[in-house]
């Protein structure tokens, strides 16, 4: 599998499929998505002219319960399991317990999507939360920014905690949180877990 962070919280991965997550600031028109997993509502994570440019006539798109008045083929809410043609996934709650900017109540998601026999979790915009705590994954990608997320601190606690194989910082380097954030991220986490720092890299 290919990862690929495009930048910030925009995500891409390359398999057998196509799949893109928040896809933002896409400028190019690749029209290559078979697949877009979006998390939440925000211009950083919906963004419809990036959704175009990657876009093809048989993509398929997955949007939380905030987007349903958009074009969609899942409507993803809860802590559910879903499948899209042959690919499963876990939408996991996404949401901040000490801050404002993502309420609880608006019902934006994380996804734990099974590829080629591992699982990748995109948390979203989130803190720690019981329903992240619940979750086995191989691959995190875990926001680190601070502000709207987890801080470096409370996402290498995180991390340390469900002990997936591999991790990977997001949500840091542009809008909030400057680029050392990735190494102090890796400097916190236990050594036996790889970390991959994919932004500014």
């Amino acid at each position: 599998m290919k990862i690929e962070v495009l930048r910030h919280a925009s995500i891409k991965l390359t398999g057998d499929k196509v799949i893109y997550i928040d896809p933002y600031l896409v400028e190019e028109e690749v029209h290559d998505a078979d697949y877009i997993f979006i998390t939440h509502d925000h211009y950083d994570h919906y963004d419809e002219k990036s959704i175009e440019n990657v876009r093809k006539d048989s993509t398929k798109i997955v949007v939380p319960w905030c987007l349903k008045e958009k074009e969609h083929h899942v409507l993803a809410d809860g802590y559910r399991m879903y499948m899209v043609d042959d690919i499963k996934f876990v939408t996991v709650p996404a949401y901040n317990i000490n801050k404002i900017f993502h309420p609880r109540e608006k019902m934006y998601v994380g996804y734990n999507i099974l590829l080629e026999d591992k699982y990748y979790y995109i948390m979203g915009d989130t803190d720690r939360t019981p329903e992240t705590d619940m979750v086995k994954t191989d691959v995190c990608f875990v926001p680190i920014g601070g502000t709207y997320t987890m801080n470096v601190e409370e996402a290498s606690e995180y991390i340390n905690t469900i002990k997936p194989e591999l991790a990977i910082p997001i949500h840091y380097g542009s809008i909030v949180g400057d680029l050392t954030l990735g190494q102090d991220f890796k400097n916190k986490v236990d050594k036996n877990i790889n970390v991959e720092i994919k932004i500014g890299e």
